[in-house]
């Protein structure tokens, strides 16, 4: 069975910002290849996986730089050297408190107090997508014409929202959007919000950091994938119109296309059917809950 995947990972300072406090890594964990920088690679997946992360830093500079870029790091450090005996989900989550655990102590450094970053983390391996999500960036999946959030936003604004005391017009007008209820590094201890994801012949995995998905909607990024020449041509559109809206923050984005032995998308079968929540930040009441909204 073969399996590859093409990405493509940019970050950007945008318009206003003085410096990037955002990182992003693109490692194939059975060759051993790293991306940091904006270019395109191709890969057939091996026995070790794919791991594609994308960290939003805050505390300021040099802080945020620090902490983003300590939090990929060490991310991939541990899914690299972690026992292949344990789960594929089990390996991410505790790399990803492995790595918070960095942050936490780095940050008692002179100069890098209350420093941390977000996460937004994808292993695939095999078949699936393994998603671990700390903070507020963003996992989309596209697949056919349709697009759907797999991570959920742990903010202030998202708890209004799913609560009902904010209505989603209300939500757009609000000056708390950038409210995190956690983030790497601010704690000793984070939970970590986990999922799994069947994928499919053809899926398109997106990434970003809030700089991207607090400029365009869902549906917008939907529409300059499909409407692009390639990922590399989507990548550059996607953050080319962020700036263009004003590029308040720093742009991070991470593309990667699936093909291969995988099983052809169905006519009428919902992503819903294969994605399954692990464990929620904060714990919902009920399953649902924790779906990212679609749009086709």
């Amino acid at each position: 069975m073969t399996v590859e995947l093409t990405v493509y990972g940019q970050t950007d300072i945008g318009s206003v910002r003085r410096f990037n406090e955002d990182a992003f890594a693109i490692a194939d964990l059975t060759g051993g290849r790293l991306l940091e920088e904006q270019r395109m690679a191709q890969f057939e997946l091996g026995q070790n996986g794919v791991l594609l992360a994308v960290s939003d830093g805050m505390g300021g500079h040099p802080a945020g730089e620090v902490a983003s870029a300590l939090v990929v790091d060490s991310l991939r450090r541990s899914m690299a050297t972690l026992p292949r005996g344990a789960t594929s989900d089990a390996r991410l989550e505790k790399a990803t408190i492995e790595a918070n655990r960095e942050v936490w102590q780095a940050a008692h450094c002179p100069g890098r107090e209350h420093m941390g970053a977000t996460l937004t983390a994808v292993f695939v391996h095999d078949t699936t997508a393994h998603i671990a999500e700390v903070g507020d960036s963003r996992g989309y999946l596209l697949r056919g014409r349709e697009i759907v959030q797999v991570t959920r936003d742990q903010s202030y604004l998202q708890l209004l929202l799913d609560s009902g005391r904010l209505s989603a017009a209300e939500a757009k007008e609000c000056d708390f959007s950038n409210l995190a209820l956690q983030a790497m590094g601010l704690k000793p201890e984070v939970t970590v919000a986990m999922a799994r994801l069947d994928l499919r012949r053809r899926d398109c995995l997106v990434l970003c950091s809030d700089g991207l998905s607090n400029m365009l909607t869902a549906d917008e990024i939907r529409h300059v994938v499909l409407t692009s020449a390639g990922l590399d041509d989507a990548c550059v559109r996607l953050i080319d119109e962020a700036k263009r809206r004003g590029g308040k923050d720093n742009i991070t984005a991470v593309l990667a296309g699936v093909d291969g032995d995988l099983p052809p998308t169905v006519d009428g079968e919902r992503i819903s059917r294969t994605f399954f929540v692990i464990s929620e930040f904060p714990p919902a009441k009920t399953p649902s809950a924790a779906f990212g909204a679609s749009s086709s």
